[in-house]
């Protein structure tokens, strides 16, 4: 046991949202598994449906909308701050929403409900009808840039050189609500030590300038406490 512990060793099975793997897990693997040559990882994704839940043969299970499962342990990690965006040439066509419910009358591009903040304790839904619906951030950025509507965007997208000048904040004194990452697990108090080590690692990077997805942006404000 003391020497699993010290050298952490099998398969480790990992699900997680295609968006996710694609734009955080890979960027980190190598790093992880230079650090730990015993450890083999198995990389399951899933696209269309943000409400799945996990499966028992399933070592970490992470996910960015919050869980319904009572039954795992769950680790939270900081979350990413977003903020509402168009095009230049979407704005001087249609206009900006003085109102959140003004979103109404516009090109929206996403998915599910926005809940917007203006740092109060109050809070607007608004439910837009899509003009494209998705989950995915890259996609939504593609789309804004090309001048098809307003998306919600995580801030370390829209603040990247080369986008942030082509965009134009959307009712900036409205925050959507942050979207925080969560890993879901099996086990006792005492974690199996391929998912502590994995966690731990993951903890190291996420919100922090080693984020893979920070890249070029700006730090300050990308990220904040967890949800």
């Amino acid at each position: 046991m003391q020497e699993r512990r010290v050298n952490p060793s099998g398969l480790l099975r990992v699900c997680s949202p295609i968006v996710l793997a694609n734009g955080l897990l890979v960027q980190m693997l190598p790093d992880f598994l230079r650090r730990y040559p015993d450890i083999r990882v198995a990389i399951e994704t899933y696209t269309d449906d943000f409400e799945r839940e996990p499966r028992e043969d399933v070592d970490v299970f992470f996910k960015i909308v919050p869980p319904r499962d009572s039954t795992r342990r769950m680790r939270k990690f900081p979350s990413t701050l977003r903020g509402l965006y168009a095009a230049t040439e979407y704005v001087q066509r249609a206009g900006k929403p003085d109102l959140p419910n003004e979103l109404l009358g516009h090109a929206c591009i996403g998915a599910g409900t926005w809940k917007l903040s203006n740092g109060s304790a109050e809070v607007v839904e608004v439910a837009p009808t899509f003009r494209v619906s998705t989950y995915d951030p890259v996609v939504m950025c593609d789309l804004v840039l090309t001048g098809l509507g307003i998306a919600v965007l995580p801030l370390y997208m829209a603040r990247q050189p080369g986008i942030s000048q082509r965009l134009v904040p959307i009712l900036p004194m409205w925050h959507p609500r942050p979207a925080t990452i969560s890993a879901l697990y099996f086990g006792p108090a005492a974690l199996a030590p391929k998912i502590k080590v994995f966690l731990d690692f993951v903890a190291e990077i996420l919100g922090t300038e080693r984020d893979p997805r920070v890249k070029e942006a700006p730090f300050e404000g990308l990220f904040g406490r967890p949800e």
